[in-house]
């Protein structure tokens, strides 16, 4: 089926050439003639909001069209998502959307600790990636499951039971301990010398079943958006400029992204709200909770800094 641009760049080159009338192009196409003498009228800024709309692009090549309506509002600009959508695909920006897996049709498994505020369960897991000599690197993630945010990426060579607690210490001294810890089975993550140390200092494990990743949903989703924004993005010389590239990311993740499940606020912003609510429980996607203050930059969490 022809779109209404289409018929009317039709109808048009077709009048131009002297081929046949308006009329008669119009039949041949039945296309209404009110549809092909339609002028779209220019609103007052468009041109504005198309280069702004465009400079986000390029700067957040993985966003969507409803993550830049978030930005675009955050910014000042009164638009609703029709009028972005529209401009966006006029623009060309769409994304190549991604094939999406056969899921089972069984019920979703729930899972045994739901985190119901900050620093109540949080999740760690590893990925991988190459510096541009095919040198291997480790990453260590780790984010809170109630307000998204991500406490901590370590990057290494290698990452053992002893870096993973050195990581947690350091947290345990910025944000307090959580009562869970979500990961899988992964050896250092099981290795006696971290499960030691997390029982010293009161915080429980919580191991997902052998294979079952879709037990530890919240960093599975992280690590998707991280390799899918940040890893695949860049080229890392090593690991020293890899940490450089991943801390600023982790930053912009915290403190500018906006997150679909927060009612497209950003996770620092959410945290925020939390404490200054002190409604910890309070819904994710509630409209009528008050806009919370943005969290201020600390240097605080600028974390462990790792060697070549």
């Amino acid at each position: 089926m022809v779109g209404p641009a289409a018929q009317r760049a039709v109808v048009k080159g077709l009048v131009q050439r002297g081929v046949c009338s308006e009329r008669r192009a119009c039949e041949v196409l039945d296309a209404p003639r009110m549809t092909v003498r339609y002028e779209r009228r220019v609103r007052p800024g468009e041109d504005a909001l198309r280069q702004r709309l465009r400079a986000l692009a390029t700067k957040h090549k993985r966003y969507g069209f409803r993550r830049m309506l978030a930005l675009l509002r955050r910014e000042g600009w009164r638009v609703n998502k029709k009028r972005v959508h529209r401009l966006w695909k006029e623009e060309g920006l769409q994304r190549k959307r991604k094939t999406k897996r056969k899921r089972g049709c069984g019920p979703s498994p729930e899972l045994p600790v739901r985190a119901e505020h900050p620093n109540h369960v949080w999740s760690y897991d590893f990925i991988e990636d190459r510096t541009e000599r095919g040198g291997k690197l480790r990453m260590l993630c780790i984010v809170d499951e109630y307000t998204r945010e991500c406490l901590h990426i370590r990057v290494d060579r290698s990452i053992g039971a002893a870096k993973v607690i050195a990581s947690l210490e350091w947290l345990f001294m910025l944000y307090g301990r959580p009562e869970y810890i979500r990961s899988d089975n992964g050896p250092e993550l099981i290795a006696k010398a971290l499960q030691t140390w997390l029982a010293e200092h009161h915080a429980k494990t919580l191991y997902i079943t052998p294979g079952s990743p879709w037990e530890n949903p919240f960093i599975e989703s992280f690590n998707d958006k991280f390799r899918d924004e940040c890893l695949n993005m860049h080229v890392f010389i090593d690991g020293r400029h890899a940490q450089t590239v991943v801390e600023a990311w982790r930053n912009e993740y915290n403190e500018e992204r906006p997150h679909s499940s927060l009612n497209y606020r950003t996770p620092a912003e959410f945290a925020a709200h939390c404490r200054n609510s002190g409604r910890p429980t309070a819904s994710l996607r509630s409209d009528n909770a008050c806009t919370p203050e943005p969290r201020p930059e600390t240097k605080a969490n600028t974390l462990i800094q790792v060697g070549t």
